[in-house]
């Protein structure tokens, strides 16, 4: 099986996707931000220190998609026409979902990881004063469609 990111020399490279046609695309991605009872209780009430922080943590997350090809080197720079961040508050912690969306060249499996990093990040970044020891876990692409592979979903993903 050959590694498409490298050349025949086994140097990475950005892969040539100039002779695919657009297509509709989607991609689905989850995490999980791990915190305190007293961080929970905070972002339930609306108290915590810095403010709006599931506010924070959606734009976050979709600016994280639109910037993905300034992160990763090799990721094409695509027009993300679609980008949704939702955030779930449980008593252990906040489980992050981001769904990105393009009609283009190439899938969005990145942009959805991106978003999902990016908006455990800000939570991080905006509780970290109530709780460092504050754990992001499970970052995973959950499902995606379009494109010459189609249409998958992670088994016990819904």
């Amino acid at each position: 099986m050959s590694f498409t990111h490298l050349d025949s020399a086994g140097h990475a490279h950005m892969v040539d996707v100039t002779g695919k046609q657009p297509t509709v695309r989607t991609a689905t991605a989850r995490g999980f931000v791990r915190c305190s009872p007293e961080v929970i209780a905070a972002l339930r009430d609306g108290t915590a220190p810095k403010g709006d922080v599931l506010a924070v943590a959606r734009i976050a997350g979709i600016q994280g998609a639109k910037s993905t090809p300034a992160l990763l080197p090799l990721a094409h720079v695509i027009g993300v026409h679609r980008a949704s961040v939702e955030l779930d508050i449980v008593d252990d912690g906040v489980h992050v979902e981001a769904t990105v969306g393009t009609a283009d060249r190439t899938g969005v499996e990145m942009e959805a990881l991106t978003a999902v990093s990016v908006s455990a990040l800000a939570i991080v970044d905006m509780i970290k004063g109530l709780d460092r020891s504050v754990v992001i876990e499970d970052v995973r692409i959950v499902a995606k469609s379009g494109g010459r592979s189609g249409d998958w979903v992670r088994e016990g993903e819904s």
